[in-house]
């Protein structure tokens, strides 16, 4: 009994696996992810500190963010609305394709003698095109490749993924950057396009369904005014918007590793929030049994802007690492929380238009809290944007709260959506056509 007991208790905490070993075209679906966000994350460290070196400047690196802004919402919204219409495997495919053709362009504008900064800020721009029209259909993908009661599992392990490649991709990058040079960044992300395209290759086909309408403004609008029509999910794309715009400093911390007098750690501060995240998500298990899941979101932005607020009064490096990773385990439980109730209570007709506006909602509040961020550090202090930023994504996030009771007092065991969605997918799995854990 002694050594059950513990067993059981682990059990209950640890990260459910299961998806992996069910369903294949998920386990490839996964892999894939996970080589290219490794890739991903040593061009996301190469091109500020390219930047970096070329100006000097915190503005010129808070703009990388400002210019994916507006091709982001464009071509995010039209992706969404393309991911309930076209085969979603197919898309995920065809944009990992362009993102490869897109680092090779950076690549060679860094082996030229002269780089141009302004080419570097267009790749940025087409990089925010291609990602929005991939990533309605990389998560909307997910509730047709594993049955409803595994979407909470198979959530974790998709962050589980990235997290992972944030984690190793800057960490190799910071390594090949500082040894090498920002070109054979490139070249190492490049050679990872190449291994996750070809796990790609072996997930089969998600066409759309047969009432899918043809992609039109209308069907655009009726997806917004589903996804604002319901409080519950407009306050987690709000609370998310707030939290990610006002406590955001990714764009400082080229600038605060020079601060702390380690420019040597510049890939561990990238990596430290996700370290907190994959803590978060290793221990997971306890995700499929808590019913309060709009509580959970509102508590953890909470506990990111207070964590960020804490890492910017801080001048020792252990410090700060220590509160970037308390800041990045908050997160994930917000996001963790969010995806399970977007993916059990939308329907799939829905699912690509409303991961368009997911996307924006966790994409827009960074990439302009950056420039925030920056500007701010511009005008006053690097510890002052960062410690101020903190403070204000708590009380942004506290007032929504009270703002927001359908999210506040969400139960995922009587929420209508929720229940309503549970009901019909117990019926259609049950119909062999349906099974998404049977071969086609």
């Amino acid at each position: 009994m002694s050594e059950s007991a513990p067993k059981s208790k682990r059990a209950r905490f640890a990260i459910d696996l299961t998806p992996l070993t069910k369903y294949p075209d998920f386990r490839n679906l996964w892999a894939s992810g996970l080589i290219t966000y490794l890739g991903s994350m040593i061009t996301y460290v190469a091109v500020p500190f390219q930047i970096k070196e070329m100006t000097n400047s915190y503005i010129a690196v808070g703009l990388s963010g400002v210019v994916e802004i507006v091709p982001l919402i464009l071509f995010g919204l039209y992706g969404g609305v393309l991911a309930d219409y076209v085969d979603r495997k197919k898309m995920v495919w065809a944009t990992e394709f362009a993102s490869l053709v897109l680092v090779a362009i950076l690549l060679v504008n860094s082996l030229s003698p002269n780089p141009n900064l302004i080419l570097i800020y267009v790749v940025i721009g087409l990089f925010a095109a291609v990602n929005g029209l991939q990533r309605p259909s990389a998560d909307a993908i997910l509730p047709r490749l594993v049955g409803h009661a595994d979407l909470p599992a198979a959530s974790a392990l998709m962050s589980l993924r990235w997290q992972l490649g944030v984690i190793i991709g800057p960490t190799i990058g910071g390594i090949l950057i500082a040894t090498y040079s920002v070109s054979i960044g490139y070249i190492a992300d490049i050679a990872t396009f190449f291994i996750s395209l070809a796990f790609l290759t072996r997930v089969r086909n998600v066409p759309a369904s047969p009432q899918a309408e043809k992609p039109s403004l209308a069907g655009l609008l009726e997806g917004v005014r589903y996804g604002f029509g319901r409080q519950d999910l407009r306050g987690t794309y709000l609370v998310d918007l707030a939290a990610m715009f006002f406590a955001m400093p990714t764009a400082l911390i080229p600038f605060w590793a020079d601060q702390l007098g380690t420019p040597w750690a510049l890939g561990f501060l990238y990596a430290a929030g996700t370290v907190g995240s994959v803590a978060v998500t290793l221990t997971s298990g306890w995700t499929k049994r808590y019913r309060f899941h709009g509580r959970a979101v509102i508590l953890a932005a909470i506990g990111w802007g207070a964590a960020i607020a804490l890492a910017g009064i801080s001048n020792s490096l252990i410090l700060v690492l220590v509160f970037l990773t308390a800041a990045g385990a908050a997160d994930m439980v917000s996001a963790l929380f969010r995806g399970i109730i977007w993916n059990q209570t939308i329907p799939d007709d829905l699912r690509g238009r409303l991961a368009g506006i997911e996307l924006l909602s966790y994409s827009v509040g960074p990439l302009a809290g950056q420039m925030r961020a920056a500007s701010m550090a511009a005008v006053t202090s690097l510890n002052f944007s960062v410690t101020f930023g903190g403070v204000l994504c708590v009380l942004s996030v506290a007032l929504l709260a009270l703002f927001l009771p359908k999210l506040r007092k969400y139960d995922v065991e009587t929420n209508e959506y929720a229940v309503a969605m549970r009901k019909f997918r117990a019926e259609s799995e049950n119909s062999p056509e349906n099974r998404p854990d049977l071969e086609k």
